[in-house]
Formats: structure tokens, C-alpha cells, sequence
């Protein structure tokens, strides 16, 4: 999957699934979960590990954010050093998406499965329940202001709807003021043709 460029968003996790990968024995669940900050990352991790709280490893990673702006975290937990937390964390650097969890955990089937089949293990665990998740489109956005006459009103509500753009609130005066939200990569758009279809007279103001 190719990355986005900037303004144009990127895919995040829609839901939260669970998958399972039996390996010699040896279970492996892996929960997905959404998380737009490092906070709700950690929660998430906590989360998966009172649901599961007798597995023998809890091995998680987290990549917030998307292109330059990553916060990216991962742990063995117990496993042998590299065999579980980096191979889950290149899976998702890999995939394309941000604002994700993943937390693996290992019921011990018996069978030791030696460093290289941990890392294969993980690695399939990962991707398996990448496979079944269903992603959305996170867009960044922004919020303007935008002051206009009565006279205006009709067509600049016209066009925030053409480009997208959400109405968050009015405010009825002497002139009109209409808070509205655009994805960033409509909003260059939306400037250009309000600032033809009102001659200039109405500019949108920056208020995120």
C-alpha cells in the first residue's frame, strides 16, 4: 500500500478484531485496536492483558501517527530478545496503516519453538490479523471561521457542502459567522472558489 502524501490522510483501524494462529501447539491471539495517542496506545496494551490474563506473553506494538510524525513502541515480554516485538512492529510499519495496537498473546503449547520460529510466528500472527481488519481513511482536518452578509449566506453554505465541509456552528448578527471543518487537502479549494464566487469579501480564518 503506498503512503499518502500530506493532507490527504491516512488508514486507520475501523474496528477492533481478534485473530488466532496455532503454531506447533502454541496459541497465538492477536487484538487490533485503534489508538490516536501514545495514552490510548498504552490503554489498549493494558486492556488485552486483563482479557487475557493467563497467557504465558503479552507481546505488543504501536505505531500512532503516520509519514514523519510516528510514535512507534514495542516489548518482547519474556520472549528471547528481537523474536517478538520488532518482527510485530516491521508487520505494521509494513501495512500502511497508523493509529494501531496489536498485542500478541502466546498460551505455551509445550514445543519450544527457538528463536527463528518465534519470529516467523509472531511475523504470521501479525499479518493474519492484519488481513481480517477492516480499515478506514482518517483525514486531517482543519477548522475556519467565515463572516459574511445575509446576502452571502446561501452560496457559501452551497459551497461547504460541495468541498466537503462540515457546518460545527452558526452565529446570526449583524453579519452572519459560520464555523465550518474541511478535510486539508479540500480546503485550498474551497478558498479559491469562495474567493471567486464573493468577489474577496469573504475569507476564511484559520481557527484550528
Amino acid at each position: 500500500m503506498s503512503n499518502s502524501t500530506k493532507g490527504e490522510g491516512y488508514r486507520i483501524p475501523a474496528e477492533s478484531i481478534q485473530s488466532e494462529l496455532v503454531v506447533r501447539r502454541s496459541r497465538f491471539l492477536s487484538t487490533i485496536q485503534m489508538a490516536s495517542t501514545v495514552a490510548d496506545a498504552r490503554a489498549a496494551i493494558a486492556e488485552a492483558r486483563k482479557a487475557l490474563p493467563d497467557a504465558s506473553h503479552h507481546v505488543y506494538a504501536f505505531k500512532v501517527g503516520f509519514g514523519n510524525s510516528v510514535n512507534e513502541g514495542m516489548s518482547d515480554d519474556g520472549e528471547p530478545s528481537g523474536t517478538a516485538g520488532p518482527p510485530t512492529l516491521a508487520v505494521l510499519r509494513g501495512s500502511g496503516i497508523g493509529d494501531i495496537t496489536i498485542v500478541t498473546a502466546r498460551y505455551f503449547g509445550g514445543v519450544k519453538l527457538g528463536a527463528g520460529g518465534l519470529v516467523r510466528a509472531y511475523t504470521l500472527s501479525a499479518q493474519e490479523a492484519l488481513r481480517q481488519l477492516k480499515t478506514e481513511l482518517k483525514l486531517e482536518k482543519k477548522t475556519v471561521g467565515l463572516e459574511m452578509s445575509y446576502s452571502q449566506y446561501n452560496v457559501v453554505k452551497c459551497l461547504i457542502s460541495a468541498h466537503g465541509g462540515t457546518v460545527d456552528d452558526e452565529v446570526f448578527d449583524a453579519q452572519i459567522l459560520i464555523v465550518a471543518t474541511f478535510a486539508v487537502s479540500n480546503l485550498d479549494r474551497f478558498a479559491a472558489e469562495l474567493q471567486e464566487r464573493t468577489a474577496g469579501a469573504v475569507q476564511p480564518v484559520d481557527l484550528s
